[in-house]
C-alpha cells in the first residue's frame, strides 16, 4: 500500500518490500531473549526464527528475485533455495521427537557457527564500500521507520487486542519483532544483485537505531506487558 508513494525506481520498492519485515531473530533474538526472559524462551524464540527464515526465503527472495527473472522463474529460484527445506525437515524431527546423535549434533552446530560467521564476513565486505556521503538515508530510514516504530506499534496492538497469548510469550514475541534488520537480507540482495550495498547500509542504520531504542524497548515491553 505505502511502497509505491515512496519509492518510484522498482528496484528500492523490491528492497522495500523484501527488507523492512525481516528482523535479525536468530543471530540477535534468541541470546537477546535468553538475556531478558532466560533459557525457557529458546523454543519459542528459536519457532520465530523458522517462521522468519520461511518469511525470508519465500517472500523476500521472490522480491529480489522479480528484479531479473520472470515471476516463473523468481518461484523457481525460491523452491531451489535449500534453508526452506531444512527449515520443514527441521520442524519435521522436532515435531516426531526424532534424536540426534550426539556426534552429528555437533557436527550441525560447528555448521550453524560457521554459517554465522560466513554471513558476517560478506556483511562487512560490503559495509567496508558504504560511505556517509552514499548512504541511501530516505530510503534506511524509511525501512527503519517500519522496522522499529510501524512493526511494534501494529505487534502490540495485535497482541493486546486479539491473542490471548499470557505475558511471558507475548513480551518474547514483541521483543522479537523490535530486532533490528538481519545481516541475511544482504547475502540475498548480493545473491541476486539488487543493491547489496543500499541493503548493507540500511541493516547498520537499522542496528544502531536499535541500540538507542533498546531501553525503551524494554520498558514499553515492560508496561504494555504485564
Amino acid at each position: 500500500m505505502l511502497n509505491k508513494r515512496i519509492f518510484t525506481n522498482r528496484t528500492d520498492q523490491s528492497i522495500y518490500l523484501a527488507v523492512a519485515l525481516v528482523g535479525n531473530t536468530g543471530n540477535l533474538g534468541i541470546p537477546l531473549g535468553i538475556a531478558l526472559f532466560g533459557i525457557e524462551s529458546v523454543p519459542y524464540t528459536s519457532i520465530i526464527n523458522i517462521a522468519n527464515i520461511l518469511f525470508i526465503y519465500i517472500f523476500s527472495v521472490y522480491f529480489f528475485a522479480r528484479e531479473q527473472f520472470s515471476l516463473k522463474e523468481a518461484i523457481y529460484s525460491i523452491l531451489k533455495i535449500p534453508g526452506i527445506w531444512f527449515a520443514l525437515f527441521a520442524l519435521f524431527v522436532n515435531y516426531e521427537e526424532i534424536s540426534i546423535n550426539k556426534h552429528i549434533y555437533t557436527a550441525l552446530e560447528m555448521g550453524a557457527y560457521t554459517s554465522m560467521v560466513i554471513q558476517l564476513i560478506i556483511f562487512g565486505m560490503y559495509l567496508y564500500s558504504v560511505k556517509i556521503k552514499t548512504i541511501p538515508w530516505y530510503s534506511s530510514l524509511q525501512i527503519s521507520f517500519v522496522k522499529h516504530i510501524l512493526l511494534p506499534v501494529v505487534g502490540i496492538i495485535i497482541v493486546l487486542n486479539f491473542t490471548n497469548l499470557n505475558s511471558y510469550v507475548a513480551s518474547i514475541l514483541i521483543m522479537e519483532l523490535m530486532v533490528p534488520l538481519a545481516v541475511n537480507n544482504v547475502n540475498l540482495a548480493a545473491l541476486y544483485n539488487c543493491k547489496p550495498f543500499d541493503v548493507a547500509a540500511s541493516v547498520l542504520i537499522s542496528t544502531a537505531l536499535f541500540v538507542f531504542f533498546l531501553y525503551f524497548y524494554i520498558e514499553i515491553i515492560r508496561y504494555f506487558i504485564k
